[in-house]
């Protein structure tokens, strides 16, 4: 008889590294998983809990900006700071690593490059706001302004804080850029998107099969 093995592996939310985990990461996210994790154990099934610092993002650059450094020294200094918190609060991770390891890096690349090469990847041309100072398109936090549902300032061009609506850059009312302060401009800007509704047949079965 063939013996089937079946392994529960187990991620969370990876955090930012521009910044020290709180209570309210390790609540809402980090413990409910250890949790599952532990119990999964207990009953001595094969799981594999895998974390890390997300070191790709417009956090990172402006907190580098704030403090003069380079989001280099940004995730240096935070990955090894939100690793070492972790281990004090007894998060039993087995692997927690970061996305600039170069194991992720050729990984990722990998997985383009197949995409790629396969012609999946269609390209559409937009408008975006543009900070004619800076010069840079600013997508996500790196724009703010007032939250057209609860009129909150400062909200992002990705979420409301405040209220929590996800929104888009040009949602925003009276926008300005977070890098120079100025009014940001519209700007044309081509970019390549992975469509997903081709895939969606596959995925369902596979997500089903319960991968």
């Amino acid at each position: 008889m063939k013996k089937t093995f079946k392994r529960t592996t187990v991620t969370s939310a990876l955090p930012y590294a521009n910044g020290p985990v709180h209570i309210g990461h390790l609540a809402g996210v980090y413990i409910p998983a250890d949790i599952y994790v532990r119990y999964l154990r207990l009953k001595k099934e094969e799981v594999l809990f895998i974390g890390g610092s997300d070191e790709h993002g417009v956090p990172i650059t402006l907190r580098a900006k704030q403090e003069g450094v380079t989001p280099q020294d940004i995730v240096d200094r935070y990955h090894t700071l939100i690793k070492d918190s972790f281990r004090e609060f007894g998060i039993s991770f087995d692997i927690y690593s970061r996305t600039t390891s170069k194991t992720q890096h050729e990984l990722a690349a990998q997985i383009f490059r197949t995409l790629y090469d396969k012609g999946e990847f269609i390209e559409k041309t937009s408008e975006q706001y543009y900070d004619d100072e800076a010069h840079q398109f600013l997508a996500d936090r790196y724009i703010t302004g007032e939250c057209p549902h609860c009129h909150a300032e400062g909200a992002y061009g990705d979420q409301c804080e405040k209220c929590g609506t996800s929104l888009s850059p040009t949602d925003l009312i009276n926008p300005k850029s977070s890098i120079s302060g100025s009014k940001p401009v519209m700007k044309e800007t081509k970019h390549w998107y992975l469509p997903l509704d081709k895939h969606e047949a596959w995925l369902r079965q596979w997500i089903l099969e319960e991968h």
